[in-house]
């Protein structure tokens, strides 16, 4: 993976909720980490069940999360455009991918493999507190999200 323009990085990451309030000086360190992967429309960014090690940013294009349903075929999730970011949670955890990630429209994405920044949190104790906060702020948030949509179901006997 090519290093990207460490500019360019640090100005998307600063607008992403992940590493929001972050100070400049640890949005240039993660940068520092990011590579940058480019994918052709239909490409498999990664499948429901794999190892995951990569946190992944779009920069550009589109990103279809979904899972496959037996007997049915793919479920879209979501599709994440631009700004969106997506495999958090391989950061923190041995779980094997909860989800397909498919190339929605040919992207550009910005990718922190697990190892560099479990580096850099090692030694820069005060980062690491915030990038948890901020970790915990996401979950939270997209936990309140699903208990809305599995509200709505239920209210409105779809589920």
């Amino acid at each position: 993976m090519p290093a990207i323009d460490t500019a360019a990085a640090i100005e998307l990451l600063g607008r992403i909720r992940f590493f929001e309030g972050l100070p400049p000086a640890y949005l240039r360190r993660i940068a520092d980490l990011v590579r940058e992967e480019t994918h052709g429309g239909g490409a498999t960014i990664f499948a429901e069940g794999e190892k995951g090690d990569k946190f992944y940013i779009i920069a550009d294009g589109a990103v279809r999360i979904s899972r496959m349903v037996p007997g049915m075929g793919e479920e879209a999730l979501a599709v994440l455009r631009a700004g969106a970011y997506f495999g958090e949670m391989a950061l923190i955890d041995e779980v094997p991918r909860s989800a397909h990630a498919l190339v929605h429209e040919k992207c550009r994405l910005f990718v922190l493999r697990k190892e560099d920044l479990e580096d850099l949190l090692f030694v820069d104790r005060d980062l690491a507190y915030e990038l948890l906060w901020n970790f915990v702020r996401t979950l939270s948030a997209r936990l309140r999200d699903s208990n809305d949509k599995m509200t709505f179901l239920s209210v409105t006997s779809k589920f």
